[in-house]
């Protein structure tokens, strides 16, 4: 029985992340350019530089570049090939977190903590796009799954390949992962000298430096200027990239990342405190809470900014929930909030369009959805309260997966340039948002001239 319970689990959170993948168009203003790049490196040949319609364009490393041309290469679509890679690592990396706090806190966490992972918004949002959020959380994460040994016990045996790890997040973005990666080194006092061992900076090189000196001889100063002083430093004391934000942005927005579960940030079942003498906690804490503090400094913000701290926060909440005395009621809550899924599906078609502050949100539509779900809670934790968690999990991956349906459809017609190439072929391109007309020249294969305004005058 349990066999058939865990091959149940593992389809479906692969139905979650593999289907429909391609039922809304390539989406927002980053994922049509990113996405344009990889097709341009696997025609092309050239995998060093990154060439934008044809010029290079160096906001960016090339990992997910990497990533989306193999996809090309396979012959998969302009829709599939970007997006299938991104799925099957965040799968990957999925099954890598539950085994490795299944070896460092036991089964109960790992099912707990993969558990909500897989079916966050956040998480899960940022799977089905082909942007560098996903690959840089996937491999900080396992850059900082694989120092946990050493960071309890002083066991080096895994630095050279945390290390590795590390170098494929800086070849996702940059220096961002080494910033996150601080308050490890902070916490780890004389002992850092550890990293400064052959093996893994060895590792580290070999992994991260090749792509950046390669990138830097080709094209000259020009590339370290515009990846570390405009695209990097720049985001710190500049508005000019167009994302300002104010310093509370994140607050709403790691709710919404966290989504069904941050309520268990406040769950009254769980011990009064993590255990914070562990330092792998206190290492995880350390990361959520600086990595949180950084990003809301700087003043240009974006929601996937965060998506790097969200397997350590749940680890965080893994192990609260599995420490709690009532573990079981810490799935009402979240059950409840799936029960808004369908009054969230009417609004994001919208929202994702036009912002949602034009989006009427539809309070009393809520409502009973909230109700019959938080029942539902309540009866799995008094009828079955070992398996309650784990069912609402299970629940929840459910109500996403019938989320994308009902929704992908509808986002492809209001926020994605598919169907208007699909219907048109244009040669020119009408009036559109930003997002929408990247994605116009993604699938017209280039940029595409501006359609004539007509004259008024030409009327009389």
């Amino acid at each position: 029985m349990r066999r058939v319970v865990v091959v149940a689990i593992v389809g479906l959170v692969c139905a979650l992340y593999l289907a429909d993948l391609t039922g809304m168009g390539i989406f927002s203003a980053d994922e049509p350019r990113y996405a344009d790049i990889g097709r341009a490196m696997s025609g092309g040949g050239d995998w060093v530089t990154p060439r934008l319609w044809g010029q290079p364009w160096f906001e960016k490393p090339a990992l997910l570049y990497w990533m989306i041309a193999a996809g090309f290469r396979l012959g998969l679509g302009p829709d599939l090939a970007p997006r299938l890679p991104m799925a099957l690592l965040s799968l990957a990396f999925l099954a890598f977190f539950w085994w490795r706090l299944r070896i460092e806190w036991g089964a109960r966490v790992a099912w707990f903590s993969a558990g909500m992972l897989a079916t966050s918004a956040g998480w899960l949002a940022y799977s089905h796009i082909a942007v560098t959020d996903l690959p840089l959380a996937a491999f900080f994460s396992a850059a900082l799954l694989l120092t946990l040994p050493w960071m309890a016990r002083g066991d080096r045996t895994l630095l050279p390949a945390s290390a590795a790890c590390l170098g494929l997040a800086t070849l996702a973005k940059g220096l961002v992962p080494l910033a996150l990666f601080l308050p490890v080194f902070a916490l780890a006092g004389r002992r850092i000298l550890d990293w400064l061992r052959p093996l893994p900076i060895l590792a580290f090189s070999v992994v991260a430096l090749p792509w950046y000196i390669l990138c830097t001889i080709r094209n000259g100063s020009v590339f370290p200027r515009v990846l570390f002083l405009e695209q990097t430093f720049g985001r710190f004391r500049s508005t000019a990239l167009q994302h300002g934000q104010p310093v509370w942005f994140y607050i709403p927005v790691l709710l919404l990342l966290l989504y069904p579960w941050f309520p268990l940030m406040i769950f009254p079942g769980c011990k009064p405190s993590l255990p914070l003498r562990d330092p792998r906690v206190r290492m995880l804490a350390a990361v959520v809470v600086f990595g949180f503090v950084l990003f809301s400094a700087m003043l240009n913000k974006l929601p996937g900014y965060l998506l790097p701290l969200l397997p350590a926060a749940f680890t965080l909440l893994g192990i609260a929930v599995a420490g709690a005395k009532r573990p079981a009621l810490a799935a009402i809550a979240p059950l409840a909030l799936i029960g808004a899924l369908p009054a969230i599906a009417r609004i994001a078609p919208g929202a994702f369009a036009h912002g949602l502050r034009s989006t009427g949100i539809p309070w009393q539509a809520a409502v009973p959805g909230i109700v019959i779900a938080a029942v539902i809670g309540t009866l799995l934790a008094r009828a079955l309260p070992r398996s309650a968690f784990v069912l609402a999990t299970a629940i929840a991956g459910i109500g996403f997966l019938w989320f994308q349906f009902a929704v992908f459809p509808k986002l492809d017609a209001s926020a994605s340039a598919r169907p208007l190439w699909r219907a048109d072929h244009p040669r020119c391109a009408p009036p559109m948002r930003r997002a929408e007309l990247y994605g116009l020249y993604y699938y017209s294969g280039g940029e595409i001239p501006a359609c004539a305004v007509p004259d008024p005058g030409d009327a009389r």
